[in-house]
């Protein structure tokens, strides 16, 4: 195996599932889906460059360079097709490498995310976590975004894990993050993106507004929408249960 891949995590056997974590995120949040779902697929989950066990990777400034960074390393481990999950900036990541390997992608699979990077009525300008990420540092801005990703904030049960793999991320990268999603804008791919898609959203999600959610489920044209209720913005750390659910039955039919 080449010395530069980038780390992830893998197991299981049959048709390859790719997990993509976001902005503060890593592999490790994925540990419940990499359970719930090897004893069908081999489920990989990349850990993006300056983030989680990659964190001390160069930063990436490009939504664009993330998505090569990626497939860079499904090339590296032989995976031609796969079902394609991306969750809040890794959403904006998938839908650009939808857009660069068309039918590569068997299922893609858009969380918590949208078309646009700006992110309009986010809970806070990204230009004030940029500055606010400048005064605080990683750990206690993990802490203090992470809270708005659950419904119950810090008494959230996920909340522990969201801050522990935050403070993960190099400052660099964190940096990069945001100003990767403040330079991305994937609304005039969205009706290329021909292979069947989920769109799944928790209805209580601070980030991602319905707006950007209502304009990928009715501009992508495979689009189905699944909205999960009383979930925030990491539904699947809330609802683990239904949130496989729900991806059980999409990747069935």
């Amino acid at each position: 195996m080449p010395d530069d891949i980038l780390p992830h995590r893998r197991a299981g056997a049959g048709f390859p599932l790719v997990l993509v974590h976001g902005y503060l995120g890593g592999s490790e949040q994925w540990e419940a889906e990499i359970g719930h779902f090897s004893d069908r697929f081999d489920v990989i989950a990349p850990d993006l460059p300056g983030f989680g066990a990659a964190a001390d990777l160069p930063a990436l400034h490009r939504i664009g360079d993330m998505a090569d960074a990626v497939i860079a390393l499904l090339d590296q481990l032989g995976i031609k097709r796969f079902v394609l999950l991306g969750h809040s900036m890794g959403g904006m990541i998938v839908q650009d490498m939808a857009a660069k390997l068309g039918d590569r992608i068997s299922r893609l699979i858009l969380y918590g995310t949208g078309p646009l990077g700006l992110m309009p009525d986010r809970f806070e300008p990204i230009e004030l976590s940029q500055n606010r990420l400048c005064q605080d540092g990683v750990a206690k801005t993990a802490r203090r975004i992470g809270a708005t990703w659950f419904c119950k904030g810090e008494q959230a049960p996920g909340f522990a894990l969201v801050a522990k793999i935050g403070a993960l991320a190099h400052n660099q990268a964190a940096l990069a993050g945001l100003e990767a999603m403040t330079h991305w804008d994937g609304r005039d791919a969205l009706n290329s993106l021909t292979t069947p898609v989920l769109v799944i959203w928790g209805d209580s999600d601070k980030s991602y507004r319905w707006p950007q959610v209502e304009m990928l489920w009715k501009t992508i044209p495979k689009a189905n929408l699944s909205v999960m209720p009383a979930a925030a913005h990491a539904a699947h750390l809330e609802k683990p249960d239904l949130f496989h659910s729900i991806l059980d039955d999409f990747l069935a039919n």
